[in-house]
């Protein structure tokens, strides 16, 4: 893949070679608490201390969420939204890649079809607060491929008897009418000599918040249009209220023709035709998210999985697998699966999926055991059994059912294969972090070290457990 741009904004790109620089302990960024226990100490939230194999021992006195960390700067701050096909997706798979060559796999990348997106961005003099993703949505019906600036006004809900006196030139920030026609404040807003709109999203009902999106306008406007999430709306009214915001950026850009990568690393075990062992993530985001939980958090567990297994002893081979496209429907994954003749389908004897496992949020207390019909597996039964060993057992669910993530792709076809994350418990495994989807999916907002070495601790002991008596 050719070096790209970060984001797909105007910038030097970052080589390979820089970011694994980066990686390697030059990312900046707010510390957070690290986990501080012995292989042998009883972990936070466990209910007792471990009772551990020498095999555990091998692997989870050895996974590290500090090192996770490192790389999860490169992906959600250095990167940023990930989203199916753009430039900072290739980047980041481009990225991916490096680091399992590093450490010395079999590594390829696999390209598949995506479609095109329209996506945008907000900018300030001096730049905007870094605690939060800036990338919006862009609707097509709007200025594609330039950027405008321009002061900054809040028409609030858009009427014109509210409306402010003078906007022309001037960037607007309006509450998009989701049960309403928005073409009607769109052309408002054209008509009194406005820049650019940025429609902002309402509040969601329940706890969490509204995502970044691209408004839907039947007719087509001249100026840019673009809409901003619930964390972006309210920092953006706060500043304008305290005088802090006197200028806005909105770029947009229309992306094309665009191809998404799997990165698939090997290493392989006897001759290459037994028993397969697989830890996998999905690196893309949605629109506007840093994707630091969702699933920054499973990528890099999956990354240092990799590192710590790739020289100990197994009876299987080991294959690790980064999707992408997961957030546009499984793309990724499912496309993988479909070019798996049925002789490699039945290698696979496990499929340990991890999406959202590191969430800091208070009340994400359950770690979720998901798959397709809510029957157990192999994948299942090995974390139950880590999690067992590691003093885990009340704080894991039953096995239920959900697909959604990668996991579904292989369950589909037969194979064994479970998702695993750390959500809500009171209702169940739809209870999310309020920073789900949304650009406050940070590290500074969304992630605990603490809950991110357990995970890693709970599927390195399980993986290699498989890989050694598969």
């Amino acid at each position: 893949m050719e070096r790209l741009e970060l984001g797909g904004t105007v910038g030097n790109p970052l080589s390979r070679r820089k970011l694994l620089g980066i990686a390697a302990g030059g990312a900046a960024g707010a510390a957070l608490p690290a986990p501080a226990w012995a292989i042998g100490d009883q972990r936070p939230g466990a209910v007792r201390p471990p009772v551990l194999t020498a095999d555990d021992r091998s692997v989870a006195g050895q996974v590290s969420a500090r090192r996770g960390l490192e790389h999860l700067r490169v992906l959600s701050e250095r990167i940023g939204p990930r989203v199916s096909g753009t430039p900072a997706e290739n980047r980041a798979a481009d990225w991916i890649a490096g680091v399992l060559d590093s450490l010395g796999y079999d590594t390829t990348t696999q390209p598949f079809a995506a479609e095109d997106i329209a996506l945008g961005s907000l900018g300030a003099p001096g730049g905007l607060p870094a605690d939060l993703g800036w990338q919006v949505g862009a609707t097509e019906s709007g200025a594609l491929d330039t950027t405008v600036r321009g002061a900054v006004v809040d028409a609030g809900t858009g009427a014109p008897e509210g409306y402010p006196d003078d906007v022309t030139g001037r960037i607007v920030l309006i509450d998009f009418p989701w049960v309403e026609d928005p073409d009607v404040l769109a052309g408002t807003a054209v008509a009194r000599g406005a820049a650019a709109i940025v429609f902002v999203s309402n509040d969601h009902l329940d706890h969490s918040l509204a995502p970044a999106f691209p408004p839907w306008l039947a007719n087509p406007v001249p100026i840019p249009v673009v809409g901003a999430g619930q964390p972006q709306k309210h920092r953006l009214r706060a500043l304008l209220a305290a005088g802090a915001l006197p200028e806005l950026t909105v770029s947009t850009r229309m992306h094309r023709g665009l191809t998404s990568y799997n990165v698939l690393a090997e290493r392989a075990h006897g001759t290459g035709d037994g028993p397969v062992v697989m830890v996998s993530a999905h690196y893309d985001t949605v629109i506007g998210s840093p994707g630091a939980n969702d699933d920054g958090s499973g990528t890099v567990l999956t990354l240092e999985l990799a590192r710590v297994l790739r020289h100990l002893p197994v009876n299987a081979t080991l294959r690790f697998a980064l999707w992408g496209s997961e957030e546009s429907g499984l793309v990724g994954s499912r496309h993988y699966v479909a070019g798996l003749p049925q002789r490699e389908r039945d290698r696979i004897v496990a499929v340990f999926q991890n999406d959202m496992v590191a969430t800091s949020w208070d009340p994400a207390i359950r770690y979720w055991l998901l798959s397709l019909a809510g029957e157990p597996n192999r994948s299942t039964d090995e974390v139950v059994a880590a999690a067992s060993r590691l003093g885990y057992t009340p704080h894991l669910s039953a096995v239920t059912e959900r697909g959604a993530s990668d996991h579904a792709s292989f369950q589909e076809v037969g194979i064994a294969a479970a998702n695993f994350s750390w959500r809500g418990e009171d209702d169940g495994w739809i209870v999310l972090e309020p920073p789900y989807h949304s650009p406050e999916d940070t590290i500074t907002h969304n992630i605990s070290l603490e809950r991110l070495q357990v995970s890693m601790e709970l599927i390195a002991s399980a993986a290699y457990a498989t890989a050694r008596n598969p």
